[in-house]
């Protein structure tokens, strides 16, 4: 573990080789596909950043008005002096917030983009400087090694998962992940999770489609690091950014979807594309408060409590864990 003056840092090197293995598996797929976690370099980061600034995504600044408003009730709930380990801290806006309410004895994040990760961990560190803080540089989508985080100091474990990132999980991928998080928070430890709710489609469309065109930045953002990082070429030009609500499944859907018919190679691979074919770089799945509730109850979760904002867009659960 490394440290500096004002927080300490760990390094769970979420190497080049599982991203090069990744992206071979899934262009390989009958249905082509990326996982949405390589979304996060630094460009995608500051990308993310704008997206959840745009008139038209709602979930950050609704969730941000729910922290504000419910921080009291959520500190209340957690405890003084526990151990907050935050997944997917990226900017930390909320994370200021949920420290501020809950005055935690340390406070772990856990990110897969360790650029971003150690500037806000930094911030954060000068505006709490009494709080302990550790950066881990790490693929939480993955089982993470609680002692290795060096988190195990007898203070009850809080892990906190905002935003609503829950969604990009299919739901036995969002099952699996929430059983990691209970035995990660242990017994008697909590969860605080955001969760995007079903809503109209419309409001769905818009938030995946904005008109200043950053989300599809974003998301082809992902095969321009796959270039610079995996020696690929993938034209840009080449393809176009497409999301859309599939009512069904309760989910949206982001892909690249081809223009043309052409070949991509990836190192010493090649990849043929037809027109029309796509890469599915995303699914954001929606739920109902009691479709969440019994999806965390079957992880080893009681759900005590769920704040909702005054439409109804978002919902925020907090999870006593069972054991």
């Amino acid at each position: 573990m490394a440290s500096n003056a004002r927080f300490e840092y760990v390094d769970l090197k979420p190497g080049t080789s599982s991203f090069l293995q990744d992206v071979l598996a899934g262009l390989s797929a009958p249905r082509k596909t990326l996982p949405p976690k390589y979304f996060y370099d630094a460009r995608g980061s500051a990308l993310f950043d704008r997206i959840c600034e745009l008139p038209e995504y709602y979930p950050t600044r609704t969730e941000l008005a729910m922290l504000a408003a419910n921080g009291a009730d959520i500190g209340a709930r957690a405890g003084a002096g526990s151990t907050i380990v935050e997944y997917g801290s990226g900017a930390g806006l909320k994370t200021r917030l949920l420290v501020g309410a809950l005055h935690p004895h340390t406070y772990v994040a856990v990110d897969i983009s360790g650029e971003q990760l150690q500037s806000a961990v930094s911030q954060l560190a000068e505006q709490f400087p009494a709080v302990r803080m550790v950066a881990v540089c790490g693929d939480y989508t993955r089982a993470l090694p609680v002692r290795q985080l060096e988190i195990a100091n007898g203070a009850r474990r809080v892990v906190y998962f905002p935003g609503s990132t829950i969604g990009n999980f299919d739901p036995s991928d969002a099952l699996a992940f929430l059983d990691n998080a209970r035995a990660v928070a242990g017994a008697g430890g909590a969860m605080i999770v955001g969760v995007d709710l079903k809503k109209d489609p419309g409001l769905l469309h818009a938030a995946y489609n904005d008109a200043q065109g950053v989300t599809a930045a974003f998301n082809l953002n992902v095969l321009e690091r796959i270039n610079r990082e995996l020696d690929a070429d993938f034209d840009l030009a080449k393809f176009e950014h497409r999301a859309h609500y599939d009512a069904q499944a309760g989910r949206v859907e982001m892909h690249l979807v081809s223009r043309c018919d052409h070949v991509v190679n990836v190192g010493t691979h090649e990849f043929r594309f037809s027109a029309g074919e796509t890469i599915h770089t995303e699914n954001s799945y929606k739920y109902s408060v009691e479709e969440f509730q019994a999806l965390a109850t079957q992880a080893g979760f009681t759900p005590e409590h769920c704040w909702l904002d005054p439409e109804r867009l978002f919902s925020i659960h907090y999870l006593a864990a069972r054991r």
